[in-house]
């Protein structure tokens, strides 16, 4: 699309609504944010998703492109259990009846392509461009790491990928933004709206934005030396690692500011001293 839309906000808090009632860890902050992404990266190519569960972000996502006739969502996911992600399903359940019955209840079904698949056996004949890639899959370094190195060399000019429960404990997302998008100079504009991290890919100028990049690495990087192999956090360490996430910007950003977050070139806001 490229540009902010004259009735988003109306159209992500109807997506909003609509996702409201399938089951998922998406908060509304998080949610909305998501929902923001997909009707304003600036970038042709599809919208992504790696990892659906019960289809809360399939939904929302569904429901913006299909308003601005951008074609069906991808969406991808075995939906098989066990995962630590997946809490709710016991082993050998799967999450795919009711994520087929939310697509039905929203009547979006026509608004999603559907893999039924780890997103390695989709990567295998993909050969698209994609405008947006959310990346909420397995949540291991590895299982993150092959998500983003499968996919993001088909992101177009100026997308944008986002990543779900970076500022949680899990040691596979937090990881891979740090080391694989902060410390690239492929990418952009970054940042946090609660556990959703996202940055856009900007590989004609990304590096003239290595400092601020590299200032909010050093913010989030020092949360990765508590998550090792993504162990359970207790005591002291535990408030330790609250503590680190403090300091990490997380806070909510509207549509018109972040359209014009990613729209400036780096010299256009100077640089902030490191906190």
């Amino acid at each position: 699309m490229g540009s902010l839309p004259k009735d988003v906000n109306e159209v992500v808090k109807r997506a909003l609504q609509v996702s409201r009632g399938v089951s998922g860890f998406l908060g509304d902050n998080e949610a909305r944010f998501l929902g923001t992404l997909a009707a304003c990266a600036p970038a042709e190519g599809a919208i992504v998703e790696i990892g659906s569960y019960k289809g809360k972000s399939t939904v929302l996502l569904a429901s913006v492109a299909a308003h601005y006739g951008m074609g069906p969502v991808v969406a991808i996911d075995p939906h098989t259990s066990p995962s630590i992600t997946d809490p709710e399903l016991a082993p050998g359940e799967s999450s795919f009846d009711e994520f087929a019955g939310a697509l039905r209840s929203a009547k979006l079904e026509e608004q999603v392509e559907v893999h039924r698949a780890f997103s390695r056996e989709v990567a295998k004949g993909w050969n698209r461009p994609i405008r947006l890639l959310w990346i909420d899959g397995d949540h291991t370094y590895q299982g993150a790491k092959e998500d983003f190195e499968l996919f993001s060399p088909y992101l177009s000019n100026g997308a944008v990928v986002a990543m779900h429960d970076v500022l949680h404990a899990y040691e596979g997302p937090i990881r891979v933004f740090v080391e694989r998008i902060l410390r690239s100079d492929r990418f952009g504009p970054a940042g946090f709206v609660q556990s959703v991290a996202w940055a856009q890919y900007r590989p004609d100028d990304g590096a003239k934005f290595r400092e601020e990049r590299e200032r909010l690495a050093r913010r989030a990087g020092r949360l990765v030396p508590f998550l090792v192999d993504s162990r359970p956090l207790h005591g002291l360490t535990k408030m330790r690692y609250k503590l680190a996430r403090s300091r990490v910007p997380r806070g909510p950003i509207s549509a018109a500011e972040w359209c014009a977050l990613v729209a400036r070139k780096a010299a256009d806001q100077p640089a902030k001293p490191d906190q």
